[in-house]
């Protein structure tokens, strides 16, 4: 039986060695172990199908063109769209560890899972519903309202489904399931954003093409969540933590960051390249200077970065499966930087859309390795509070990044964004290279 050798308890887990059936702290992790493999089939196509029709909706929004251009459009301010990105920041900065509190002793996690998700869907309507019945300076504040209170759902979901991901998928499988739930994910995606540009928002449809392609991506990402809690087979893991307070639990993020040297260093390397990305919602701003805006053009960049993405996910799954998600974090940031290069310095229409593309792709491929790297660090029970805390200190940089961005691009132009997104992108990938080894090596040389 293959190993998903990421299974090893805390020392200060909430069980005693032998539990009240008489079983052995080794007997239940062979016994959880078989449990994972078991239900593998099944839990996996849960996790396909979430994946794949929740990140189909979540890129709608996410994506750097409609949401940014449509703050743009409703407030006519560079300003503007910097604040509504650093107030989704904020709300993912908020709220992971206070999650990760509310499940790390729980033995099942799906019920938090489908209210945090549930809570995050809603937010997403809410910017449709704004959209058509509201207008001017409400409707402003209403999607800057709407995108605080996404950023703080989607905070306290990335914890429980990644949590839920690393229950039920061992390691050596997580870096195909995320590649194809992303890549069928990502056709759709793309398909959708050219008809949200074509169709939806240039044709007005509904009144406000924009809304409507809102309450597409809401539908989507519903699906998903659905497919989730009707599939997956969550098991009860060998050991859990003590539930402990809030503020107690903070005590421990000393230790859970000085224990190990490689997390500690990856940790830096997510808030730098985070801070990077203080350039992404001005990627459509700044090709609005060197090319009409309009609804169709939108939708090709859109469908650029979607189609690189859907692609690229193929390629970076597979390769973190057989080398480990270093690589594949070397290299997005290496695309990353290379593409914010090519959009600054070649206004061409080709330039452009292959400048889309490898953002696209290289977002794709941090967004992989970033998730699946952190399961892969210290010990099981630790988990959910290690990936809050990655959570909360990358919001931290994050949550500043397009606010800053937004003064820099209204008083010294989108040019000088971009050269200091790329000096945090130069300086997190060098801290990479030379400061963090791959921890699935690590890992299996302490077995």
């Amino acid at each position: 039986m293959e190993k998903t050798n990421e299974e090893t308890p805390a020392p200060e887990a909430a069980v005693t060695d032998i539990d009240q059936d008489g079983k052995s702290l080794a007997e239940r992790e062979v016994e959880y172990e078989k449990f994972v493999w078991t239900h593998l089939k099944r839990n996996y196509i849960a996790h396909y199908l979430h994946g794949m029709l929740g990140m189909t909706g979540f890129r709608l929004v996410n994506a750097p063109t409609f949401l940014p251009a449509y703050l743009y459009l409703i407030s006519g301010s560079s300003f503007i769209v910097g604040l509504g990105l650093a107030l989704q920041q904020v709300g993912g900065m908020l709220s992971p560890i206070f999650g990760a509190t509310q499940i790390e002793h729980r033995k099942r996690v799906m019920p938090a899972a489908v209210w945090m998700g549930g809570l995050a869907r809603v937010q997403i309507l809410g910017m449709a519903l704004a959209g058509w019945f509201l207008s001017g300076q409400p409707l402003v504040v209403a999607i800057l309202s709407f995108m605080f209170m996404f950023g703080l759902f989607m905070g306290t979901q990335g914890v429980v489904f990644s949590l839920l991901m690393a229950k039920v998928i061992p390691i050596s499988r997580r870096g195909r399931l995320q590649a194809w739930r992303n890549a069928t994910g990502g056709v759709i995606a793309a398909v959708l954003a050219w008809v949200a540009g074509k169709y939806f928002i240039e044709g007005n449809m509904l009144g406000n093409g924009y809304a409507t392609t809102f309450l597409f991506a809401t539908i989507l990402t519903t699906a998903g969540l659905w497919a989730l809690q009707a599939l997956m087979i969550e098991p009860e893991p060998p050991t859990t933590r003590a539930q402990t307070p809030f503020f107690e639990r903070l005590k421990d993020f000393p230790r859970l960051v000085s224990q190990d040297r490689g997390y500690m260093f990856f940790l830096i390397v997510q808030m730098l390249a985070v801070t990077g990305r203080m350039a992404t919602p001005f990627y459509i701003l700044y090709v609005s200077t060197t090319m009409e805006l309009t609804g169709a053009n939108i939708g090709l960049l859109t469908l650029a970065f979607l189609g690189a993405d859907t692609l690229a996910n193929l390629v970076w799954g597979y390769l973190g499966d057989k080398t480990g998600f270093r690589v594949v974090l070397i290299s997005s940031l290496v695309i990353w930087i290379a593409s914010t290069v090519l959009l600054m310095n070649v206004h061409d229409v080709w330039a452009v859309v292959l400048a889309f593309c490898g953002l696209g792709a290289s977002q794709s491929g941090y967004m992989m390795s970033a998730q699946t790297m952190i399961l892969e660090f210290g010990n099981r029970d630790d988990m959910p509070m290690r990936i809050a805390l990655s959570s909360t200190a990358s919001g931290v940089m994050a949550s500043g990044g397009p606010l800053v961005g937004g003064l820099m691009a209204a008083t010294l132009g989108y040019e000088s964004v971009f050269a200091t997104s790329i000096a945090f992108l130069v300086a997190g990938l060098l801290m990479l290279v030379f400061m963090v080894r791959e921890p699935r090596k690590d890992r299996m040389a302490s077995l």
